[in-house]
């Protein structure tokens, strides 16, 4: 993949870290890398190409829309990549016409003026570093949801090794951030109200002040560090800006900071009051570690409120700590190190480009119609959720004459990886699904599919003892007993070239069972039908459409690359890869349903009318 990055900080800001690491990462897996800044120079072996990208006069504005139009076109850039609005501005009219999708990285709370609401400038997906900020851009700054992607700060723990968790480390207490705005005040206060007190009560302590921008220190905080050092002399270590932070990390026992300091001081099993712009969140430990990931460590507020600390507060945490300090444990520890590791995050955000270029290139509706048995005669069943073999035929018959072709999710993710070229993508494409793997699927579906050229998805239960519909007739003994293929029956769609999905092990509804149990149902699944059928599952099929966030997210942990929900989801199938809005096939299917079924207004259509 060609990638463009577009920075607007003239110093090395947390933003600029997470870009450079970003595209370290993507460089290491044979991506291509430009980027653009305000700086001449980055730590990054990718293109780098000054530009003042935060001049926000209207004749340089259009020098540099001018620039990346022409690094565009050199380098055949496929997902331009912003990492504040400066940036986003400019290159969401570089990209204008040209058919590249533009990311934005949201870092921080946006300015709440007219134009922000106005213009969408952020492009076709944005990711969110925290929840707050998330929660921030939907109800304030007015964002569709659906565009919004959660993904935190991507952090390289390669260095951090699980004993630094037990590690006796020196008493030292270290600010580590900037010294301007926000931040520059706080390490004001601090050094006005909390480090005098802790270095008179603890002798031993050492504290050290890390960081850029130490000379816009306020003045105040300036006065105050001079008194220290004449009372204190070499206990008070003023660092400045190093590249070596996980050095100050291994040799502290207590970090202040917030954003990717706290994270990556976490992930060095370093203790941390986390204090940032917007908030004081704590000492962090298991108990409150989510709610202050939610804020990114105290730097973000999910609405406009008052950023007052008590100061008092935050001593009495220091104090407490210093009289028995610990390192943050390895638990905590390991649970950073997987929040926030940067493989997994760089991986991710990989997958946000091919959905943008996905979302800017194929349809915006594609139909994903919902099947289950295909019975040679009605059934006497109240749920309705059968379509006999001729009228299925039918169906067939329609999708020929409306020109669609049939696809699935394995060959849309082919096409979304660059597999498979974009160019050959159908213009009319459908994916035809079929739940629970009934033998009639075997007896009817299979030779109509094949006489027609036509391929599906499947969604099988992973156990294979499972043998008929227990859960209708357990719940309601008129309902007719349909049998479950067997392996054998199975084993020929996959050499049918059909693609097989998972549909847990034994179809309960997931949002009724405790999260241990539900990720059990979901991960074995996945493991049982690639071992038994020796294929590739990247499809979750959620049983009654049971789904929730947490649900979805333990689909993801899994491994999936899809979950396809039944009449919920968004309008673009990008909109969230893990509630895939289908569409359910009722026996009574008239040539004007399926027309209505499978248009590209109909999730528009049923969103109106079912208020969904």
């Amino acid at each position: 993949m060609r990638i463009l990055h577009v920075l607007s900080a003239d110093f090395f800001a947390g933003s600029v870290s997470y870009a450079v690491h970003l595209a370290e990462a993507h460089r290491a897996q044979g991506h291509e890398v430009v980027m653009v800044s305000d700086m001449d120079q980055l730590p990054t072996g990718a293109l780098c190409v000054q530009a003042p990208i935060t001049n926000r006069r209207h004749p340089q504005r259009l020098r540099n829309i001018l620039l990346l139009r022409r690094l565009l076109r050199e380098h055949r850039i496929e997902v331009v990549h912003a990492h504040s609005r400066a940036a986003s501005w400019v290159a969401y009219f570089a990209v204008k016409g040209t058919g590249v999708p533009l990311v934005s990285t949201v870092h921080g709370r946006q300015h709440l003026h007219t134009s922000t609401s106005l213009f969408d400038i952020y492009g076709d997906k944005v990711v969110a570093i925290c929840a707050n900020l998330k929660t921030h851009l939907v109800e304030e700054v007015k964002m569709q949801p659906e565009k919004i992607v959660l993904l935190p700060n991507g952090v390289n723990f390669a260095d951090q090794a699980p004993e630094l968790a037990t590690q006796v480390r020196p008493l030292r207490l270290s600010f580590i951030g900037r010294f301007n705005g926000g931040k520059g005040e706080r390490a004001a206060q601090l050094l006005q109200h909390v480090f005098p007190a802790l270095l008179r009560e603890f002798a031993v302590l050492r504290v050290a002040l890390v960081g850029a921008e130490l000379e816009q220190l306020p003045a105040a905080g300036k006065a105050a560090l001079a008194q220290l050092q004449a009372e204190f002399g070499e206990r008070v270590e003023v660092v400045g800006f190093t590249q070596d932070v996980p050095q100050w990390l291994r040799q502290s026992a207590l970090v202040v900071g917030a954003g990717r300091v706290a994270i990556e001081a976490l992930g060095a099993a370093c203790s941390v009051l986390a204090l940032g712009e917007a908030a004081y969140a704590g000492l962090v430990t298991e108990a409150n570690y989510e709610q202050a990931a939610a804020s990114n460590f105290g730097d973000i507020s999910a609405r406009l409120q008052p950023t007052t600390v008590d100061y008092n507060e935050l001593l009495q945490d220091a104090r407490t700590f210093l009289t028995a300090p610990h390192p943050a444990g390895a638990a905590l520890q390991a649970r950073v190190q997987r929040d926030y590791t940067l493989p997994a995050v760089a991986a991710q955000v990989l997958e946000v480009y091919r959905g943008a270029m996905m979302q800017k290139r194929v349809p915006g509706f594609i139909p994903i119609l919902m099947y289950h048995k295909i019975p040679l005669e009605p059934l006497p069943t109240k749920h309705r959720i059968f379509v006999t073999r001729d009228n299925f035929e039918q169906h067939l018959q329609f999708f020929q004459r409306r020109g669609f072709t049939p696809i699935t999710f394995l060959d849309y993710l082919a096409f979304a990886n660059g597999e498979r070229d974009l160019q050959e993508f159908p213009a009319r494409p459908l994916i035809l699904t079929f739940d629970d793997g009934y033998t009639d699927n075997f007896t009817n579906l299979l030779p109509l599919m094949q006489r027609y050229g036509y391929r599906g998805v499947l969604y099988l239960l992973g156990d294979e003892q499972v043998r008929y519909n227990f859960w209708d007739v357990d719940s309601d003994p008129t309902e007719p007993r349909c049998e479950i293929m067997s392996l054998e029956q199975k084993q020929a769609f996959v050499a049918a070239g059909w693609e097989i999905g998972a549909h847990t092990l034994r179809h309960p509804n997931l949002t009724t069972l405790p999260a241990e149990q539900a990720a059990q149902e979901i991960t074995v699944s996945k493991q049982q039908l690639e071992q038994q059928l020796k294929t590739q599952v990247v499809s979750f099929a959620y049983p009654y459409g049971g789904l929730n966030e947490e649900v979805k997210q333990l689909v993801s942990h899994a491994g999936f690359a899809f979950g396809v929900a039944t009449d919920t989801g968004g309008l673009h199938l990008e909109d969230d890869r893990f509630q895939i809005f289908r569409v359910n096939m009722f026996p009574e299917e008239t040539t004007s349903t399926l027309f209505k079924k499978t248009a590209s207004w109909y999730r528009k259509y049923y969103r109106f009318k079912r208020k969904k």
